[in-house]
């Protein structure tokens, strides 16, 4: 038997960003009686296995009417396919209704999710070992972890207003910025938005320094009720300077595992970053599953395109379970024992307790109260302790969230007399 010393193996694999990915993913099956507050996946209320076959039937009749005959709909949907991908057109339209967004459809790239869009970019612009990505912190621990594969070293941006001093200080060292992740909308984790002057400024600062951003907006079709949606980064952009990662998994099907990156920057060679990015994937995943992009496709022109149509129902809830939140630990905790964001939509809430929080109070949750929760430490690229946790308003029903709150209100209670019992003794 061959026995591999993790030593060997790339350094990626005990890192502590790869290792949050797959805490996160899995720690709700070591609980599965505690209620989940953990969990950034949408609603389930509205899943439909029939909508399965029905999707891809009106993509089926889609391709006939562009002039496929029967063999070729099936070669289409059933076969290997186009590395860029076979619903690059739909997605361009989707885009141009629902985001303002205009671009080529071959500046497309449908990916194996958006975590493959991310990898694809990142891996294309790690070209030595200068290079490094900005992103705002706290980050998506799935961008940290797809530089940690491709080698490209992370520089935290506290703020936006600190984007210049941090590149200028990485210019200092010797340092090439390629680009800054960003989720300008409802941000996982923090749950916070972007003003339009702060994107207008931030637009600016990339056109003078010479900067991609990589924009994400997995949850820009959430807002909250009342709140106008803001545009995008990639909407307001006139100089290719985003680099824009979609996803369907919160607003089609997250079991298709389909995503796509706008990437309508020209390279020297004339072509576009989208055809670079394309040679990558060839090399990765082949091509993203046509039958999954089928299913997706059936979707968009079910709704004529419009994805905010499409989830008006499950927008609904996740605006009043965020409210059910912050309602919550108003009633609870008035007397400004903790503290929390007020996110204008989205799925996330942060509280900012007096007290550390790790993987081992939220096993001590789960196990003694039945409630699940993030550590926000899962987000911060340093190690160092951090006094906050991250809930997840999405994947529960009012019912359950309410009893998961009355549970996470009396563990939060119980900590403070821990905690202020702990002061005491010092």
């Amino acid at each position: 038997m061959a026995d591999l010393d993790v030593t060997s193996l790339h350094a990626s694999l005990t890192d502590r960003a790869l290792n949050s990915m797959n805490f996160l993913n899995e720690i709700s099956h070591h609980y599965p009686e505690a209620i989940s507050l953990a969990a950034g996946r949408p609603t389930e209320e509205f899943f439909d296995l029939d909508d399965v076959p029905r999707y891809l039937a009106l993509f089926a009749s889609y391709l006939s009417h562009q002039g496929l005959d029967e063999q070729a709909v099936r070669r289409r949907i059933l076969q290997y396919g186009r590395t860029k991908g076979i619903i690059h057109e739909l997605v361009a339209r989707n885009l141009a209704v629902e985001e303002d967004i205009h671009v080529d459809p071959e500046a497309i790239v449908v990916t194996a999710g958006c975590q493959e869009a991310m990898l694809l970019t990142l891996r294309a612009l790690r070209a030595d070992a200068s290079d490094v990505l900005l992103a705002i912190s706290p980050a998506y621990v799935g961008i940290t972890g797809a530089a940690r594969i491709v080698d490209l070293p992370v520089l935290p941006v506290p703020d936006v207003d600190d984007l210049l001093a941090v590149v200028k200080a990485a210019r200092a060292d010797g340092l090439r910025p390629r680009g800054f992740y960003v989720m300008p909308d409802f941000a996982n984790p923090s749950g916070l938005s972007m003003d339009l002057p702060t994107r207008r400024r931030l637009l600016e600062l990339a056109a003078a320094e010479d900067l991609l951003l990589l924009e994400d907006n997995p949850y820009g079709l959430f807002p909250a009720a009342g709140i106008d949606r803001l545009p995008t980064l990639k909407a307001l952009d006139t100089e290719r300077r985003v680099v824009y990662l979609g996803s369907f998994a919160k607003t089609g099907l997250p079991g298709a595992r389909v995503g796509y990156v706008v990437a309508d920057q020209t390279v020297s060679t004339g072509g576009l970053f989208a055809d670079e990015l394309s040679k990558l994937k060839s090399m990765v995943t082949v091509n993203t599953s046509p039958i999954a992009q089928a299913v997706i496709g059936g979707k968009l022109l079910d709704c004529d395109f419009s994805l905010t149509a499409a989830n008006q129902r499950e927008r609904e809830i996740y605006a009043t379970n965020l409210q059910l939140i912050t309602d919550h630990l108003a009633a609870h905790f008035p007397n400004g024992e903790l503290t929390w964001t007020v996110p204008s939509g989205g799925f996330f809430v942060v509280i900012t307790v007096p007290f550390t929080v790790d993987d081992e109070l939220l096993t001590k949750s789960a196990q003694e109260y039945g409630v699940l929760w993030t550590p926000m430490a899962h987000f911060y690229d340093t190690g160092a302790p951090v006094n906050a946790l991250r809930l997840s308003c999405s994947a529960v029903t009012p019912a359950q969230l309410n009893t998961g709150l009355d549970r996470l209100s009396a563990f939060i209670s119980d900590q403070l007399v821990l905690s202020t019992r702990s002061e005491l003794d010092l």
